[in-house]
């Protein structure tokens, strides 16, 4: 008789003769976890009812693949509107005022432009999609793999397959699909080439010049001596006598220049670096022995290496520096180039003081402000 002491309803197997090494005690798998790994299959079997069926070319319904010829050719159609919108905005629009964006517009152009290439790109890639899905045959493709070098058999079954592709893809026989293809893509790629515009247009003179010439003839029509210097942020006029302390800086702009025209761009390019040198230090330049009202000097704000505003300053050597490439400028010395990138000096703005004791600049600069370009010689 034998006795069972299995109380708990266990389900391993019981060892009833042999060594402890029987195949007897090998667990068996319990219901619910996964089979073994030689029992599972990442890609599905090369035989049987779906590989049958994927072996066999579909057979189209002619029907639902006019019906899907006409959806890709309404995407593609889209694509072709949206990318002549971006090219139409680009030129006509976004181009207003000369041509030139202006800072105050940029988010509206970037929206523009970029909602527009998105459309095109978008409408192409979904009537591809489902030109591929929808109207073209599916069936196994085997590639073999060679030797790099392609002799001429394989060029010539290249160039079957090729005519074989076009063919089953349906580009041949149905030209509605491609001729709106076509339409898509060509303004995508005239898009890249119309983007070089963004290299211009030409400057022509408007890089000469700045609101402070504008400001100069207004107010001497006017019948006062110079345009106005207010502080840069609140506007208001500043008089020599409040600004009589040595080393002191601070940068201003000409007085209705928020009511011009791209007030932003015109603030950009007349920004003044004004700073209060002690007399006995400053050696002015040339020419130039009037163009300061104290040892209070006028230099334009923008460093003539790239562009950055140049509004550090050091009083003991008195010396402005550009913080972007550290090109550094003599305020002593007309602003001349000490060190660093730079090439030129920074362009002075002759400066008086008016009947009531403000500030006023006599006239523009006389030259071109900023980094060097193709047209200023």
């Amino acid at each position: 008789m034998t006795e069972n002491n299995d109380t708990g309803g266990s389900q391993e197997p019981k060892v009833t003769g042999g060594t402890p090494g029987d195949e007897d005690r090998t667990p068996k798998r319990v219901i619910g976890t996964p089979p073994p790994a030689e029992d599972r299959h990442l890609l599905a079997p090369e035989d049987g009812p779906a590989a049958a069926a994927a072996a066999s070319d579909e057979e189209l319904d002619e029907q639902s693949a006019r019906k899907a010829e006409r959806v890709v050719a309404a995407f593609f159609v889209l694509a072709f509107l949206a990318s002549v919108a971006f090219i139409v905005y680009f030129i006509g629009f976004s181009g207003r005022h000369g041509g030139m964006h202006g800072l105050s517009r940029s988010r509206e152009v970037n929206y523009a432009l970029g909602t527009a290439m998105t459309v095109a790109f978008m409408a192409l890639a979904v009537g591809v999609t489902i030109w591929i899905r929808r109207l073209m045959t599916s069936h196994p493709l085997v590639q073999k793999r060679g030797v790099i070098a392609s002799p001429p058999e394989d060029r010539k079954v290249f160039t079957e397959e090729f005519l074989a592709g076009a063919e089953d893809s349906g580009i041949t026989k149905r030209p509605l699909l491609r001729r709106t293809l076509l339409l898509a893509v060509a303004p995508l790629g005239l898009a890249p080439v119309l983007l070089l515009r963004d290299l211009g247009p030409l400057p022509e003179k408007r890089l000469r010049h700045t609101f402070w010439g504008d400001a100069v003839r207004t107010a001497q029509r006017s019948g006062k001596k110079g345009a106005r210097l207010v502080v840069d942020g609140t506007g208001v006029p500043l008089k020599a006598s409040d600004f009589n302390s040595p080393g002191g800086i601070i940068t201003v702009i000409p007085e209705g220049v928020e009511k011009a025209q791209e007030p932003l761009n015109q603030i950009a390019k007349a920004a003044v670096l004004l700073v209060n040198i002690p007399p006995d230090k400053l050696k002015p330049v040339k020419g130039r022995e009037n163009w300061h009202v104290n040892g209070i000097v006028a230099y334009s704000k923008v460093c003539t290496h790239v562009g950055c505003p140049a509004a550090l300053y050091e009083q003991t050597t008195h010396h402005i520096l550009c913080p972007c490439h550290q090109s550094t400028f003599d305020a002593t010395n007309g602003a001349k180039v000490i060190f660093g990138p730079a090439a030129r000096s920074l362009p002075q703005l002759p400066i008086a003081v008016d009947n009531e004791g403000y500030l006023v600049a006599t006239a523009d600069f006389p030259e071109p402000i900023g980094p060097s370009f193709w047209e200023r010689g």
